[in-house]
C-alpha cells in the first residue's frame, strides 16, 4: 500500500471511529426504543461498559413483582374461593414480591439506572411489609389492643385508618413514578396508572372498614383486585417482551416507545448545539 493510500485509509478510519463514538453510542449501541424497553428508564449518558459486561435485571425484577401481584390481585377479587389475604403464599410476597425486586434494583442501581432502581426498590420493600405485616410474629395490630392481642388490634378502627394512609403515601409515590414513565414506554405508564388507582382503592377499603362500611368496602377491595390484576397484564407484557429480546428471538414485540413523545433536556440541548453547528 503506497503512503498516500495508507493515509487515506487511516484518515477514513479515523473519520469513522469519530462517528462511532458519539454521546449515544458510548451509552450503548443500542436504539433508544430498544434500550428503554429493556431497562424501563430513559437512556441518559452513563460511564463504563458495565451494562456490556452484566447481564439485564430488569427482567428479573419484572418478575419477582409478577409472581406475586398476580395471584395478590386474583385473590382480592375471590377468584375459585381464594382470601386470607393470601396466607397461603405470605412466602411469595417476602420471597419473590420482596427480596428478588431488592436483588434486581440493586442490578439496576450497579448499571446506573436511578429510575427503575427507585422503582423496584419501592416496589420491593412494599412486598416486604406486606408479607412481613400479615404475619403473627410482627403482630403489626398489638398496639391498638387494650389486652396486646395482634389479631384484636387488627380488627379496630385505628389499625385500618392508620394502613389506608399508609396505602394514600404509597399512591403518591406511585404517581410521581407515573409522571416519570412518559418518558419510558406506554405499558409501563398503564401499569403505573393502574397502579396508582389500586393502591386509592385500598386505601379506600380501610377507611370504609373504620368507618364500619363492611359491604361498600368489600365492594372497594374486589374494584382494588380488578385494578391490580389489569395494571398485572402490560407487565407480563413487557416481561415477555424482555425474555424475547434477551435470546435474539425474530419476534419483536412494540411496548409503545414514548421517548421522544417529551424529549429529555439533555436531548434537546444536543439538537441544539447539532443545530447551531
Amino acid at each position: 500500500m503506497s503512503g498516500k493510500a495508507m493515509n487515506e485509509h487511516v484518515e477514513g478510519n479515523t473519520e469513522i471511529l469519530s462517528h462511532i463514538r458519539t454521546a449515544e453510542s458510548v451509552m450503548l449501541p443500542i436504539p433508544r426504543d430498544t434500550f428503554e424497553k429493556l431497562y424501563l428508564t430513559p437512556k441518559m449518558p452513563i460511564a463504563g461498559n458495565l451494562r456490556r459486561t452484566f447481564g439485564n435485571p430488569t427482567p428479573i425484577s419484572l418478575m419477582g413483582f409478577l409472581v406475586s401481584a398476580t395471584p395478590n390481585a386474583m385473590l382480592h377479587m375471590g377468584w375459585r374461593g381464594a382470601g386470607g389475604d393470601g396466607g397461603a403464599i405470605f412466602p411469595a410476597y417476602i420471597f419473590f414480591g420482596g427480596i428478588v425486586q431488592i436483588i434486581g434494583a440493586l442490578g439496576e442501581w450497579i448499571l446506573g439506572n436511578t429510575f427503575s432502581c427507585a422503582v423496584f426498590f419501592t416496589y420491593g420493600a412494599f412486598w416486604l411489609a406486606e408479607g412481613a405485616s400479615l404475619m403473627p410474629f410482627f403482630e403489626v395490630g398489638a398496639k391498638y389492643s387494650s389486652t396486646g392481642n395482634s389479631f384484636e388490634g387488627m380488627k379496630t378502627a385505628g389499625y385500618h385508618a392508620t394502613t389506608g394512609l399508609y396505602y394514600v403515601v404509597l399512591a403518591v409515590v406511585t404517581f410521581i413514578y407515573l409522571i416519570c414513565s412518559i418518558r419510558t414506554n406506554a405499558c409501563l405508564f398503564l401499569a403505573l396508572l393502574f397502579l396508582v388507582a389500586a393502591y386509592n382503592l385500598y386505601a379506600a377499603v380501610h377507611f370504609y372498614i373504620a368507618l364500619g362500611n363492611e359491604a361498600l368496602a368489600a365492594k372497594m377491595e374486589m374494584a382494588a383486585g380488578a385494578c391490580n390484576f389489569i395494571l398485572c397484564i402490560p407487565i407480563w407484557y413487557i416481561f415477555v417482551a424482555q425474555m424475547l429480546e434477551s435470546i435474539d428471538f425474530p419476534l419483536v414485540l412494540p411496548v409503545g416507545d414514548l421517548s421522544e413523545l417529551i424529549q429529555g433536556r439533555n436531548r434537546k440541548a444536543q439538537k441544539r448545539t447539532e443545530n447551531d453547528a
